[in-house]
């Protein structure tokens, strides 16, 4: 008996091609997880890289807006409409790719608790695009805490004007 693979269809769409796009997907993944870090690399060795701002113009025209809009949504209990929605999208995308950034762009020296730091960021971000993305109140609404950890730990190792103690965030209505 030979592996026989169904004509049936599944939802209108024939099992086969259900199978097949299934495994190119994951062909076309595994290969982005085993290639796309190269790319950085690649572009930092060949000096692809150029950093225009320093690391507080990144916080200011990066971070503090996307992180400022997605928790006035939080904190006024969710978004209210689909262009809302798209705002905290749209910030979310800025929050994680900015985590991305700052991992590239590290401190001089000893990295410390930097790259967690921005892989925290990163991991908050990518939450709360779930979250906006599935227009999941519940879910928008628990991404408060990891987004002020993300941004209190880096802040407390890294940041020159440091006060150790956190800020302590509104309640929730």
């Amino acid at each position: 008996m030979g592996t026989h693979v169904s004509r049936r269809k599944h939802n209108g769409i024939p099992r086969v091609a259900i199978a097949f796009s299934t495994v190119s997907l994951l062909v076309i993944l595994a290969a982005l997880m085993i290639f796309g870090g190269h790319s950085v690399a690649r572009a930092q060795a060949t000096g692809n890289v150029q950093a225009v701002g320093s690391m507080s113009d990144v916080m200011v025209s990066m971070v503090y807006p996307a992180t400022n809009n997605i928790l006035l949504f939080v904190y006024r209990g969710g978004p209210q409409s689909d262009a809302d929605w798209a705002s905290v999208q749209r910030s979310a995308v800025l929050l994680a790719e900015t985590g991305n950034l700052l991992a590239m762009r590290g401190p001089a020296g000893d990295q410390g608790d930097w790259a967690k730091d921005a892989k925290a960021l990163v991991d908050a971000g990518a939450a709360t695009y779930k979250a906006a993305r599935a227009k999941d109140t519940r879910a928008l609404l628990a991404v408060d805490q990891p987004i002020n950890a993300s941004c209190v730990n880096c802040h407390k190792q890294y940041r020159f004007n440091n006060s150790s103690a956190p800020v302590a965030a509104p309640p929730h209505p």
